[in-house]
């Protein structure tokens, strides 16, 4: 009697996000679900080191190399749960995003119906006002010297 050996669903978080793209395991669905996922992660990992700088050093803080090493695990820690417990959203936002790109054979669904304008038509007479500081930042000048 031959036995087949038990083959276990491959999860999108266990494959390195270098090799994500080149994955032949995974549908395109969940390659999109995984790189937004973890650029969310990325993103909230730099959040929380920010974050963290703001803290007011004192007698009672630790500054060493072992004290940093381990604030960093946490900070990548929390930052991956997180992303994984989808609370924060951003990571859904971008995959609904990526998603609305792909081809409809591949996003796996069938392609939407137009969804309702969520801005406001142009031809309403309101034109949008950046202010001054933009039309400087926007202004070429030959004069100028490039940057």
């Amino acid at each position: 009697m031959d036995v087949l050996p038990i083959q276990r669903k491959l999860d999108a978080s266990d494959i390195a996000p270098e090799r994500l793209a080149g994955s032949s395991q995974l549908s395109e669905q969940e390659k999109i679900a995984e790189a937004a996922r973890q650029f969310e992660a990325i993103l909230l990992r730099h959040i929380l080191e920010n974050s963290q700088k703001t803290v007011i050093k004192s007698s009672l803080s630790d500054d060493s190399t072992a004290a940093s090493i381990y604030r960093d695990l946490v900070t990548n820690q929390l930052a991956d749960s997180i992303s994984k417990s989808g609370t924060f959203g951003l990571g859904k936002t971008f995959e609904r995003q990526f998603t609305r790109q792909l081809p409809p054979d591949l996003a796996g669904h069938e392609p939407k119906t137009a969804a309702p304008p969520t801005a406001r038509p142009a031809s309403d007479g309101v034109r949008p006002s950046f202010g001054p500081a933009a039309h400087t930042l926007l202004r070429l000048d030959p004069e100028s010297p490039a940057r």
